[in-house]
């Protein structure tokens, strides 16, 4: 995932696809979900079998708080277990979790640059998860390891965790390089 060799001769090579889509999960995110299920089965577990003598309000509010943490815990970590981004000749688009949300897509015209980050870690961002910090800008982050960051033309900077960053990039970077030339060129 994070150590893969790079062949400069390959590079050059071989021809960029049209579409690159990459991936990255994390395994420990799964262990997160657990927890979270288990914390809704517990709630669910003593509202139909309870045995408790003190009240119905102490029971109802130990259910609700199993069932609200476990769905918060359950769907949080889920919706960033993996990300998938796919890069065209118009736009980036991320796609977090198994139902592909939080959703964002970034026209590749808003795009200035793009940079390989070889090491991007939840500590630098506070977390897993979509995250913003200021003077940082938004990330995207569901692992440690390679990534890549956008500058965009107001400013924005984004970031990504994904498998083979430095392909997205060139990519990237390919097609930012023929939408600058391929107008003139027509002219």
């Amino acid at each position: 995932m994070r150590d893969h060799p790079h062949s400069e001769g390959r590079r050059t090579t071989e021809p960029l696809p049209a579409i690159w889509t990459g991936r990255a999960t994390n395994r420990a995110q799964w262990l997160l979900a657990a927890a979270g299920a288990g914390c809704l089965a517990l709630g669910i577990k003593l509202a139909v079998d309870s045995t408790w003598t003190s009240g119905r309000a102490p029971l109802v509010m130990s259910v609700v708080g199993c069932l609200a943490a476990g769905l918060l815990i359950l769907f949080g970590t889920l919706a960033f277990v993996h990300v998938a981004v796919k890069v065209d000749s118009d736009a980036l688009e991320v796609r977090c979790g198994h139902m592909g949300l939080p959703r964002c897509r970034i026209p590749l015209a808003h795009v200035v640059r793009a940079e390989f980050a070889p090491s991007v870690t939840p500590r630098q961002w506070g977390g897993w998860g979509y995250r913003w910090r200021p003077g940082k800008g938004m990330a995207v982050i569901v692992r440690r390891g390679e990534g890549f960051v956008l500058r965009l033309g107001d400013g924005r900077i984004f970031t990504v965790t994904v498998d083979d960053a430095e392909t997205a990039v060139r990519i990237i970077r390919a097609h930012l390089h023929a939408a600058a030339t391929g107008p003139t060129a027509g002219s």
